[in-house]
């Protein structure tokens, strides 16, 4: 009975994760460099981290496998956001959540691209929620601390909660197994503040 409780335990979220991934998209620049983004709208508009699209031309891989030259539309490097836009219609996106409503012990997942593996996923739980860490006194930030394995690669890509909402961005590596992701209600800010015209923004 046990057995079959953990078997159906795992099967519920691998499918978060499987849907997660759906979601989540490969960001490179003229960097060479490679990062994650979230779609955040059905009509093209992605989420990742502002240190994600350092320069020049960007190239966005769905995960369908379609690559599209991506438009910088909105960016904010206090908070490490940036907003991405395609052409593209009909995109899986991630039921955004609530960080405010976040506790310790609460198991979260990881999606991205560590070291350059697609749609990679990593696991683990909360550690806490801040606006200024005592790590990162210059950082201030709506910040959510997990404890699972980071890598580059993952930067951009989203944190989803059990129920496979998102509930921040992946953006930092603060020790062998600290994670750091930008709250998902600092992302609602970001978009509303940057792109209060755009429909696409509207949360």
């Amino acid at each position: 009975m046990m057995s079959m409780l953990f078997q159906q335990l795992n099967d519920e979220l691998a499918d978060v994760v499987a849907q997660a991934q759906q979601s989540v998209v490969q960001v490179r620049d003229q960097s060479r460099g490679a990062g994650a983004g979230t779609i955040w709208h059905s009509d093209g508009l992605i989420i990742t981290n502002a240190h994600v699209v350092r320069r020049g031309a960007l190239q966005v891989a769905l995960s369908d496998g379609r690559l599209l030259p991506a438009t910088l539309i909105a960016r904010d490097d206090q908070r490490d956001l940036a907003a991405l836009s395609v052409e593209a219609n009909g995109l899986p996106v991630i039921q955004p959540g609530s960080s405010r409503r976040l506790q310790a012990g609460q198991w979260v997942f990881a999606v991205g691209h560590p070291w350059g593996i697609t749609n990679a996923a990593t696991g683990g739980i909360v550690i806490g929620t801040g606006s200024r860490l005592p790590e990162l006194p210059m950082a201030a930030n709506d910040w959510v601390v997990v404890d699972l394995h980071l890598r580059p690669g993952n930067s951009g890509g989203p944190l989803v909660d059990v129920a496979g909402r998102l509930i921040g961005v992946n953006t930092m590596i603060t020790g062998p197994s600290v994670g750091m992701a930008v709250a998902v209600d600092a992302v609602k800010d970001f978009l509303r503040r940057t792109l209060a015209s755009t429909p696409q923004a509207v949360v």
